[in-house]
């Protein structure tokens, strides 16, 4: 029962604030979409790129430590995407549509929420790290499996010099290094960073209401697969990986996260089925309800010992 309650208070504040962003843009229409374009602009280019630096660079983050989480991270992302190839071919779908999103969870709108209030601050910096190795397997990897057969090609250089991309490079100099800024202006940072969190649960609220069931049967499968999947991987990962009780908690929560919002938003970029992409976000997110209090609940008692 202590479980349960510690479970139910991780996601219910998540939930709600989606819920919240998906009432509201309802409730205002289209003005909301377009007002939300500049706010995830900002949010992408300013606080989610200072989050991750201010995560990295904190004096608790042990670079050293979160080697290990990076590298689940990296086996659990390729190893989602092996297991969904053969249920595409299996199943009669294109792999360009199918495979990324399952190799590209919900670790940055769903994941650092969940991790902070699972695991506090520390659990955030590891959440980060986690959210590193997702990025680096999707850009490269993920987008490569879309780009197959196509004459579109995006250089790798230019996911690199994103804001995010470098706000980890930065940060992780700092971690290597010990650098350390001066504590008002790390604050500043950090206030700035941790503003990301409410915006992006609300920002996917919003989008919610741009994705349909249209293509629900590719949305189910996708919903089960990603989850699965991944906690497969993890329990495997588990076995042979020395980790402490927190490692063992985030690697499972990352493994239960649905696919991203993102994955959409590159379907629709590329013209690759973006309905079909649409509806294994929408479901998956929904699956959520279930696989993240699975995900919990398997990570959670090792967690809280």
């Amino acid at each position: 029962m202590q479980v349960l309650e510690r479970i139910l208070g991780i996601i219910l504040p998540v939930f709600i604030i989606i819920a919240v962003g998906y009432g509201y843009a309802r409730l205002r229409g289209e003005r909301v979409r377009a007002d939300m374009l500049s706010v995830n602009r900002v949010s992408m280019d300013v606080l989610c790129p200072l989050l991750i630096f201010s995560a990295l660079a904190a004096k608790d983050f042990d670079l050293a430590r979160s080697g290990l989480l990076i590298l689940a991270g990296v086996i659990i992302s390729l190893g989602s995407g092996l297991i969904a190839w053969p249920v595409a071919r299996l199943l009669g779908y294109d792999a360009r549509t199918f495979v990324p999103p399952m190799m590209y969870n919900n670790c940055g709108n769903m994941g650092l929420p969940l991790a902070a209030l699972a695991f506090g601050n520390a659990g955030l910096a590891a959440a980060v790290a986690l959210f590193m190795a997702c990025n680096l397997i999707y850009f490269s990897v993920g987008i490569k499996i879309i780009e197959s057969g196509r004459n579109q090609r995006t250089p790798f250089w230019k996911f690199l010099l994103s804001p995010m991309m470098l706000a980890m490079a930065v940060g992780m100099l700092f971690a290597i290094f010990r650098i350390s800024l001066p504590a008002p202006l790390m604050t500043a940072l950090k206030m700035l960073g941790d503003a990301c969190i409410p915006i992006m649960l609300f920002a996917l609220g919003v989008r919610m209401l741009d994705i349909n069931f249209k293509s629900w049967h590719i949305g189910l499968v996708g919903a089960i697969v990603c989850p699965v999947s991944g906690l497969i991987v993890a329990w495997l990962l588990d076995q042979v990986l020395s980790m402490n009780d927190m490692q063992r908690g985030q690697m499972y929560l990352f493994a239960a996260l649905p696919p991203a919002v993102f994955c959409f938003m590159v379907a629709e970029q590329y013209k690759q089925e973006p309905d079909k992409v649409a509806s294994i976000v929408l479901l998956g997110n929904v699956a959520a309800l279930a696989f993240v209090p699975v995900g919990l609940w398997m990570g959670l008692p090792a967690a809280s010992g």
